[in-house]
């Protein structure tokens, strides 16, 4: 005889969030063939709790004041217990945050994730990549340091050559003319509340990719349960292997390779009356901080490096082709390399004095980041022959 259906207790009857955990995180079915690259996204959510974590601690000792920031910061790495540990934790997570953020949307662009009926999830996912940069600016200026004010000031100035808008928004920021006590505070309080604002945009995007389920790599959708798995125990298993070897990682560059977390002349106060010979931003900035200075025009630059970001955006409807994955598009399967190439280039260049060499490498490389999005996408959605 079969047993007797089970009647669900109490809380279950009035609040089924363990069914609904249970249904969510433990039966949801996943496809077969996903491979390491869908690791990225335990990552990034990894990475964004070590971030708000040790965020928290920051916060409760620091100051935002121009005459004590420094300090502050100096006190919490030279005097208070583990705040060296929980400094380079933060700082090495937006390192880390970033390069897997990038991973996660490159490997997005190859398999097509971007394509119906998940165009929604992938304007989410924009959307916090827009919203962990201002934030990451936000912070780059809190320590006060020479690099964070003067390249705060570069972007605001440049912020303020947008039409209409950039003078107001320039000011909102900084609360005067120039960077001070009051653009200080106020950036420290964008860090902070942002930081709460991307746990609900990640709790979104999260809820958009459980209605519409995971691509994969062949780009078909399952359409029988042999063809999935359940979420537990095969990729919570997955994923806890890729989580100990990404965590190797974080900590080789949190304990043995700090140097790398920021640069050198951030750990000078700053000087408002003391140039540095060459502004230059952290890594994860570079790319848009070369199409800035490849452009003459400081307007021109702003429009530029906003539309790199603005092509992705609009790819679901640039991107008319039936056929997702990269490997079986020819054209596309040429193409995307120099993009990503490009995006890697423009980096570099990012990172370099701007010297002529320099420059030229950035505009080529811009002007194929442009017309990947622009001309080889729509053009090849309809003429090109799947392989």
């Amino acid at each position: 005889m079969s047993s007797p259906p089970q009647t669900p207790g109490w809380l279950e009857q009035r609040f089924p969030i363990m069914s609904v955990l249970r249904r969510e995180y433990v039966a949801f079915p996943m496809p077969r063939n996903l491979n390491a690259l869908w690791s990225f996204g335990a990552f990034l959510i990894v990475t964004m709790a070590f971030m708000i974590a040790s965020g928290l601690f920051l916060a409760i000792n620091y100051t935002p004041d121009i005459t004590q920031a420094f300090a502050s910061v100096e006190a919490i790495d030279r005097h208070i217990p583990s705040g060296w540990f929980l400094r380079s934790l933060h700082m090495g997570g937006v390192t880390m945050l970033f390069g897997c953020l990038y991973i996660h949307i490159g490997r997005s662009l190859w398999y097509g994730s971007y394509k119906a009926p998940r165009e929604l999830l992938w304007l989410t996912g924009l959307g916090l990549m827009l919203m962990i940069m201002v934030t990451a600016f936000a912070g780059y200026v809190l320590p006060w340091g020479q690099m964070s004010y003067w390249g705060a000031t570069v972007v605001l100035n440049a912020v303020r050559a947008v039409p209409l808008i950039g003078r107001p928004v320039s000011e909102l920021l900084l609360g005067g003319e120039n960077l001070g006590n009051i653009a200080l505070h106020r950036l420290f309080v964008l860090h902070f509340t942002m930081a709460f604002a991307i746990l609900g945009t990640i709790a979104l995007h999260v809820a958009a990719l459980h209605v519409v389920k995971s691509n994969n790599p062949s780009g078909i959708d399952p359409t029988s349960p042999g063809q999935t798995l359940p979420f537990h125990p095969y990729y919570t298993s997955r994923d806890g292997f890729a989580l100990c070897l990404f965590l190797m990682v974080y900590a080789g560059l949190v304990f043995f390779l700090p140097s790398l977390l920021t640069l050198a002349d951030n750990y000078v106060q700053a000087n408002p009356l003391i140039t540095p010979r060459d502004i230059r931003p952290e890594w994860y900035f570079a790319p848009f901080y070369a199409i800035l200075r490849a452009v003459p025009s400081r307007l021109g630059g702003l429009t530029f490096a906003a539309g790199s970001l603005a092509v992705l955006f609009a790819l679901p409807w640039l991107d008319r082709s039936t056929v997702r994955v990269a490997t079986q598009r020819p054209l596309v399967r040429f193409s995307l390399p120099f993009a990503f190439a490009s995006f890697v280039l423009l980096g570099i260049a990012g990172m370099q004095p701007p010297t002529e060499t320099w420059l030229v490498v950035s505009r080529v490389a811009m002007a194929w980041w442009f017309i990947h999005f622009l001309l080889v996408i729509p053009l090849t959605s309809e003429r090109e022959i799947p392989s």
